[in-house]
């Protein structure tokens, strides 16, 4: 077993942010598909927005022994024919030979100080014609005590994510989400300087900004955000 504890406390505050969850999970649940492993699941608030809901395996990781004591309660309520399993541990965990059609780190990678390695190792754990998908905060401009508090070691762009491509797999996409999110961090990153958003704040940029953002990404191509999506493919 890999326990870790997780130093940030944010989880439950951005679960109310359900705009943000559904734009950004609308934009990745296409390249999901199949078995599926879900790298620092954290308390299981994503795997209900990214899980398809038709049979197959859904494995989630988390490290922390405390969250993945709740991760393995949401799972038991899960519905459908998936077959959902929760282990406390990291990528080293998985059983060895044990492989899948989907690999997600939905805001995790950034917390992983060697993220390199740790994207080589779970290419070898995708199958081919398999998708390894990460979301990530953008920029390193905008990092912030918050990026800090929370243990994030970095913020990424397309050429840092391009760089840390795993051998092996080819990439489909990489792309920005939240344009207009990018004003709120600005001013958090030269004015304000906080180290956790208040729950009025996240609802502010939840309930007026995505909309707006999800209006004016496709406009901009998607060249422009807060936060960026990378999607590798293991050929056939």
């Amino acid at each position: 077993m890999n326990e870790l504890h997780y130093v940030g406390s944010e989880l439950e505050l951005f679960a109310a942010v359900k705009n943000w969850k559904s734009y950004w999970s609308s934009q990745v649940r296409p390249y999901v598909s199949g078995d599926v492993l879900e790298v620092g699941a954290g308390i299981g608030s994503n795997t209900a927005l990214l899980s398809p809901g038709t049979a197959g395996r859904w494995l989630c990781l988390e490290p922390d022994p405390k969250l993945c004591a709740t991760l393995g309660e949401h799972l038991r309520g899960m519905g459908g024919a998936r077959e959902y399993q929760a282990v406390c541990g990291t990528l080293l965990s998985v059983e060895p030979g044990d492989t899948f059609d989907t690999i997600v780190y939905i805001d995790v990678l950034e917390h992983i100080e060697d993220d390199a390695a740790e994207l080589s190792g779970a290419s070898q754990r995708l199958r081919p014609g398999g998708c390894l998908i990460v979301l990530s905060p953008a920029h390193q401009w905008l990092y912030t005590p918050f990026d800090a508090a929370i243990g994030h070691f970095r913020r990424y762009n397309r050429n840092s994510l391009r760089k840390i491509s795993p051998p092996g797999l080819a990439i489909e996409r990489i792309f920005y989400l939240d344009a207009v999110g990018i004003a709120a961090s600005s001013v958090n990153r030269l004015f304000l300087r906080q180290s956790m958003p208040t729950a009025e704040q996240l609802q502010m940029w939840d309930r007026w900004m995505i909309p707006v953002s999800r209006f004016v990404d496709p406009m901009l191509m998607q060249r422009l955000g807060k936060s960026i999506v990378g999607v590798w493919r293991k050929p056939l």
